[in-house]
């Protein structure tokens, strides 16, 4: 039990209390099937992830399951549990991690992988898969990094590929069928895992060989085990509208990263983005009914009283009914205080009706994606972005009664040049100016640059990532270059956490060795710049005889990716086509 002295003397205690408004509290002892549901970082990030409160709502809506919350304990609560060799404990009944009889964790982030380590760590539970018996729970990853669940596969017992709100039913279907004569030992591990390998979208790495050839490529990947795919299949949910979603939302006593309620209004993205894994990750295009949006919306506010409800998806202007939904809902909630928040804005959905609606939106600033300081760049990455309808939309949300903006942009993009790096302050310099035409004051515009990191499943993902020296300059320069602009303001995102993103996101098995020694150097929240340490992964690379850059130099086009098993749904040959057009010019 996590006393009142621990808790009076830790950072923001209310993490971890539980107990929030809509928890859902079964019986632990009398449920069958014991889910431990694990995020891999802070509690008001994993409280702000959508997957996890589906996930959670889904199997507690199973009768004989019940599903509990672990999160990673911050620095100061793992300590002293550490000196007082005090276990990680659920959030809903304080239960420990090896009375559970799964934990899936939700892998959202490459640089949260040795928090899963840690949580295994505190939880008790042997690091390896190898390590465990039946008496252990099964270790399951899923989400958007489980694209490429490689570097992972010593920690996991199986990974679920693609979207998990069917498979994990199914998952805890076959568990109970033979939880009984697996716990007393009439059937084994391997027997087990063999079953749930039937499942389609479920991976079990254990039953495949993987082979490297002289120069560390993948030379030869194969099943070793009867009876099991060559290649694993992506799940997806076929209708958005007959798929759970949370109504009884979770509302936690401390302010969380996105902290209001969200609905998903779509799925994919009809984009075609050459950088962007999200779009093959979430593949195909699915949109929910208008009428159902509006449903959830009303049984949201019914059941929290949030004063904010924001519309989620990869590119929401993108819904087929977005003026008629926008208008709908502002209409239906103005009176009741509570607005409505959108995400990245396409700028030609602002050019219509949609212009005179957000005036009804709350006003805490727009975000745009440029990616790309010049058309003839973004056309490369096929971005659909026109400066003109820019330009003209950014007037009409100026009118409206916004201030100020944020942008985002790319750079060690295929082609780019200096020019290229011109236009990224030349356009924010513009969005900035164009205020003064409405009020006499420009606008401020934050411009977070980041680094391309050529992800798996994309058109790009043959390419290689730019060196360290060569993002520093172009960092410098663009630093110079606004030095003296006050409304400009500049954020990077540093390149050792995007370098080591991209070793991870592009792995092989071979790199379960380097987490495992940089975990145990104490690497964790690598996401959290206040924690990452770059010398640790140095000195864990160098002691495993791994050179990280050879993941992220350019592949040769007809080599087997670490990856290639994994059917996204997206035709390899298609990403080929995409990627000649970029960078064979």
């Amino acid at each position: 039990m996590l006393s009142d002295d621990i808790l009076l003397n830790v950072r923001k205690p209310a993490r971890y209390i539980g107990e929030e408004w809509n928890m859902t509290k079964k019986d632990f002892d009398s449920s069958e099937i014991k889910f431990a549901l694990c995020f891999p970082d802070l509690y008001e990030v994993g409280m702000s992830n959508l997957g996890l409160r589906i996930i959670y709502g889904i199997l507690n809506s199973l009768p004989n399951a019940t599903c509990e919350r672990f999160f990673s304990y911050d620095t100061d609560m793992a300590e002293i549990c550490l000196r007082g060799k005090n276990e990680i404990l659920s959030l809903e009944s304080r239960r420990r991690l090896f009375e559970f009889d799964i934990a899936g964790f939700s892998l959202a982030s490459e640089l949260n992988y040795t928090n899963v380590l840690n949580i295994l760590s505190m939880g008790k539970i042997p690091l390896r898969s190898c390590e465990r018996s039946n008496s252990h729970p099964l270790i399951i990853g899923g989400g958007p990094c489980a694209v490429n669940p490689e570097p992972l596969v010593d920690f996991f017992d199986l990974f679920v590929i693609g979207e998990a709100e069917d498979v994990i039913r199914e998952i805890v279907e076959v568990y109970s069928q033979h939880k009984e004569e697996y716990k007393n030992g009439d059937c084994n591990r391997k027997e087990l895992l063999w079953m749930l390998a039937q499942l389609p979208g479920v991976y079990v790495p254990s039953f495949y060989n993987v082979n490297y050839d002289s120069d560390g490529n993948v030379s030869e990947f194969k099943p070793v085990v009867n009876g099991i795919p060559s290649r694993i299949s992506k799940r997806i949910v076929k209708d958005l509208d007959c798929a759970f979603f949370p109504v009884k939302w979770l509302v936690p006593y401390i302010q969380i990263i996105h902290d209001r309620a969200s609905i998903e209004i779509m799925r994919g993205c009809p984009g075609r983005c050459r950088f962007c894994q999200a779009r093959s990750a979430y593949f195909p295009f699915r949109e929910r009914r208008l009428e159902n949006v509006l449903q959830l919306a009303d049984q949201i506010y019914s059941c929290t009283g949030y004063e904010e409800i924001s519309l989620a998806g990869l590119s929401v202007t993108d819904y087929s009914h977005i003026e008629e939904l926008l208008s709908l809902l502002i209409g239906r909630f103005k009176n009741k205080g509570v607005s409505i928040s959108l995400p990245s804005i396409k700028v030609k959905e602002l050019v219509g009706k949609v212009s005179a609606l957000i005036a009804g939106v709350k006003k805490t600033g727009l975000t745009f994606a440029p990616e790309a300081g010049s058309e003839r760049l973004r056309q490369a990455l096929g971005k659909d972005f026109q400066e003109g309808q820019f330009m003209e939309s950014l007037e009409r949300a100026y009118l409206a009664g916004y201030q100020h903006i944020k942008l985002y942009f790319m750079i060690g993009l295929p082609q780019e040049t200096e020019e290229d790096l011109d236009g990224i302050i030349e356009l924010s310099w513009r969005a900035s100016q164009l205020r003064k035409k409405i009020n006499k004051f420009p606008a401020q515009v934050n411009i977070s640059i980041n680094t391309m990191i050529p992800k798996p499943h994309t058109p790009f993902q043959w390419l290689g990532m730019e060196d360290a020296e060569s993002i520093k300059k172009k960092q410098d320069y663009l630093k110079e270059k606004t030095r003296k602009n006050r409304q400009l303001r500049l954020s990077f995102y540093d390149y050792n956490m995007a370098f080591l993103e991209g070793v991870f996101s592009k792995g092989d098995r071979r790199l379960g060795d380097v987490l495992y020694t940089a975990f145990r150097k104490g690497a964790q929240f690598d996401a959290w710049s206040a924690h990452f340490s770059w010398q640790r992964w140095i000195e864990s690379f160098k002691e495993n005889g791994i050179d990280p850059c050879s993941y992220l130099k350019e592949k040769d086009r007809e080599s087997i990716l670490p990856w290639d098993f994994i059917d996204i749904g997206v035709n390899k040959e298609l990403l080929l086509q995409e990627f000649n057009k970029t960078c064979c010019k």
